[in-house]
């Protein structure tokens, strides 16, 4: 699948981010499904922690959790699956930055 690149992220305060694609898309991925997640995830629990480590690393949505930008100590969660399970937004219904 041939898919366009994540240019920006920005995370919501109840655990949903939207997504910038460089095709001009603007998606919205819900991430509240971590919250029934354990181990690993058990960080993100806390909307602040999860807005804060929030980014793009790998080519997709990712959580910095060594806070160092290393790309093999990240929580990243499959492109394609961000991509395919976002939904597209209404670009008159996305808030004021």
């Amino acid at each position: 699948m041939l898919r366009p690149k994540l240019f920006q992220v920005a995370p919501t305060d109840d655990f949903k981010v939207f997504l910038y694609y460089d095709s001009g898309e603007i998606k919205l991925y819900d991430c509240s499904w971590i919250l029934n997640e354990s181990g690993v995830f058990s960080v993100l629990h806390d909307i602040t922690v999860f807005n804060e480590l929030c980014t793009i690393m790998n080519g997709t949505l990712a959580f910095d959790i060594s806070h160092t930008r290393d790309p093999y100590n990240c929580i990243d969660i499959c492109p394609d699956t961000v991509y395919e399970d976002s939904l597209k937004c209404n670009v008159d219904l996305l808030p004021a930055r």
